[in-house]
């Protein structure tokens, strides 16, 4: 039988008391920040969060995006290790469109459904700090292991938060594009995930949730596994059961938890209202990381 309206309420009535006050940091991308149907879906709900009294914070992605832009301009993008390559050309274009049109157009839509969204970056208010990061291409085919330049991709150094306190107390949802500052000024990319992570660290959020394109972790029968502790997490990677990108996603999960978060929810956001569905139903919809 379809479950009522009142139905849902009540089964959520217990779970919002619970997170009353807590900060939830949401790493948003995927499919869900491209689908217009989704984009509105996760705005309205972002604002819902903070009606109810938790404090939302978004940290996003731009890939896709910031391919278009590269497109047009006839520049090939570069990965390695899933890490972008930036030359200064392409950190021109990651600041345009991360910290430009793509986190405008969120702030925005979270605007249109009645939140008060502000865009940042993390050259706002010494947000986000970083180093270039080092890539090392591991030893393979009898080829010695190789030091790899990637550019201006850094890596996260230390986060200051008082930024996005300042805004939460002012009743303000933080937007924050992946985009750090080194010692010397200079402006790097950084991975979404990894940003994700360290603002929930600092923040002390009772959840991380990282929004993705499939549903979860599963298990060898390919049944989604609706939780999973640290150890069981790295016994499935070291098994091969956790793999591609799954594994970074469960590392920054293990990152967040060995940090102070309490739990870290991977769940599929093309699935309509998957943020709702995970923090206030009974069953949740993906897959929850813990200690």
């Amino acid at each position: 039988m379809t479950p009522n309206v009142a139905d849902i309420l009540i089964e959520a009535l217990p779970y919002i008391r619970r997170f009353h006050g807590m900060t939830v940091v949401i790493k948003y991308g995927g499919h869900a920040m491209v689908d217009e149907q989704l984009k509105s879906d996760f705005a309205r709900d972002v604002t819902l969060l903070k009606f109810v009294g938790l404090n939302p914070v978004i940290v996003h992605g731009g890939g896709p995006q910031i391919n278009q832009v590269l497109d047009r301009m006839g520049i090939q993008p570069q990965f390695v290790r899933g890490m972008r390559l930036t030359d200064e050309d392409t950190m021109d274009v990651v600041e345009m469109v991360l910290g430009g049109k793509v986190n405008k157009a969120i702030v925005n839509q979270i605007n249109q459904h009645g939140g008060r969204a502000v865009g940042l970056c993390g050259k706002d208010g010494g947000l986000i700090r970083a180093e270039k990061m080092r890539i090392v291409r591991q030893a393979e085919n009898g080829m010695p292991p190789e030091i790899i330049d990637p550019g201006l991709v850094g890596e996260v150094t230390g986060v200051d938060p008082k930024i996005i306190h300042t805004l939460t107390a002012q009743g303000f949802i933080p937007v924050i594009a992946p985009v750090g500052v080194g010692e010397e000024g200079e402006t790097y990319n950084i991975n979404a995930d990894l940003v994700a992570s360290r603002i929930a660290m600092a923040l002390n959020a009772g959840r991380l949730i990282l929004i993705t394109d499939v549903d979860g972790v599963k298990g060898a029968d390919d049944q989604l596994i609706s939780s999973i502790d640290r150890a069981a997490a790295r016994r499935m990677i070291a098994e091969g059961l956790i793999t591609g990108g799954m594994i970074p996603k469960v590392e920054c999960a293990l990152t967040a938890l060995a940090g102070g978060v309490e739990k870290v929810p991977i769940i599929n956001g093309r699935r309509r209202h998957a943020i709702l569905l995970e923090l206030f139903t009974d069953s949740g919809i993906g897959t929850e990381v813990t200690l």
